[in-house]
């Protein structure tokens, strides 16, 4: 694979590439100069090959992938100094009318300027031609096609930096999943009423130093198309722990929308446990069909497993959302429970939440309660289950005051 492959290929999930940039300066340049063609080429193993083309009307002299012998065109004379960047008339440059493709293509007039790496290394080339000769073609339309060519390399070289920094972060992302380079920790979700532990929350810890917060490692893995890979190894090490956990105790972990439909999380979902399996899903993963959660979610729920809506209240497509994942369980974002006890304005978002899970037969679960003030007004609104520092910080299982069989059954 080329450098420029590589680049494309580790970008493909831009939207604005390297490419469009390129594009829009060949445009740019042939319509300036009002020559037919323009391309920019990358120089692979004693090849130029084009890599963008410019050519209306022309395509079927010249495409991209198209590709020519460096001793057949004028890249390396141009390199070297045996040909200058700019001729407005072939014909009277000896070694440009003495070159075969400068009659086969036809070449008459040509203006071509290397595109370096940021080593000084050449890459390639930018390039306008023209069947015919052009003898207006002057130092000052070179100079503007130098303007071009450079927002051409610099375009490529940031793409380089990115395309170097994102085969890193696949790398360290790889030796993550590859090593279990993460641990699993568990937060308690306890009902408010009798402070009695009813399930508890897998959360990643990862080991590397220095030390990232996980949303930087998912993040980072979403970036190179591992997200799903990296989920659901976090699952399958999370889920190892059921054992060691008292029933009826549940356990809630955390799947993005893609990792639910991409078919590969009921494979590794034990069926043993499904009936104490939660499945959280946060409001801000972009959901792009409904039916295709639910697809996938139904038959995992008619077998026990209960579904919870995270961080409910952060976003502006929260209700959307819940109503459309109809969920067993909606978890209030922290947003919402810090400083509740001194704002009326949370206290009534919260009571409309509390009021619709009433109305649907969820239950509301209040995260990050940090403050005994905090706890008692969530009480006092109806609130039945809390999880956060206050209630009891993350932690190894069996660091976690766990009963062999909780008094109130859980409803998720």
């Amino acid at each position: 694979m080329s450098l420029f492959e590589s680049i494309v290929e580790t970008s493909h999930h831009e939207q604005v590439s390297s490419s469009d940039v390129i594009q829009d300066a060949l445009v740019a340049i042939r319509q300036h100069l009002g020559m037919e063609i323009a391309y920019f080429s990358e120089f692979v193993d004693g090849r130029t090959i084009f890599r963008r083309v410019d050519a209306p009307g022309r395509e079927h002299l010249i495409k991209v992938g198209d590709s020519h012998s460096l001793d057949d065109v004028y890249c390396n004379h141009i390199l070297e100094g045996r040909l200058p960047e700019l001729i407005p008339d072939t014909s009277l440059e000896p070694l440009a009318r003495s070159l075969p493709i400068t009659s086969a293509a036809p070449i008459g007039s040509h203006a071509s300027i290397p595109i370096r790496l940021p080593d000084g290394r050449p890459f390639g080339m930018f390039c306008c031609l023209s069947p015919k000769a052009n003898l207006t073609l002057n130092d000052r339309d070179l100079g503007t096609m130098r303007v071009f060519a450079g927002l051409a390399a610099r375009q490529l070289h940031l793409e380089i930096g990115k395309s170097q920094a994102d085969r890193e972060k696949r790398a360290a992302v790889e030796a993550i999943i590859d090593q279990g380079g993460f641990d699993i920790a568990f937060q308690p979700i306890v009902t408010l009423a009798s402070m009695e532990v009813v399930s508890v929350e897998a959360l990643s810890r990862f080991r590397p130093q220095p030390y990232r917060s996980p949303d930087k490692w998912f993040g980072d893995a979403a970036d190179v198309g591992l997200g799903v890979d990296l989920e659901l190894s976090a699952i399958r090490a999370a889920i190892a722990s059921f054992p060691e956990l008292p029933s009826p105790i549940g356990m809630s972990i955390n799947a993005s929308p893609e990792t639910i439909v991409s078919g590969r999380l009921g494979e590794i979902l034990d069926g043993e446990y499904l009936g104490r399996t939660i499945l959280e899903i946060t409001e801000h993963a972009q959901v792009g069909d409904y039916s295709l959660l639910h697809r996938e979610l139904g038959p995992l729920r008619d077998r026990g497993m209960k579904v919870a809506i995270d961080d409910a209240g952060a976003g502006y497509s929260g209700l959307q959302h819940i109503v459309q994942m109809v969920p067993d369980i909606i978890k209030m974002d922290m947003s919402l429970t810090r400083g509740i006890d001194r704002d009326r304005a949370r206290r009534a978002l919260a009571s409309a939440m509390i009021f619709y899970a009433r109305e649907t037969g969820s239950a509301i679960v209040a995260e990050g309660i940090e403050t005994s003030q905090e706890l008692l007004t969530l009480k006092s609104l109806g609130v039945s289950r809390g999880q956060g520092y206050l209630l009891g910080k993350p932690a190894r299982l069996n660091e976690i005051d766990l009963p062999a069989m909780p008094r109130s059954k859980m409803i998720a």
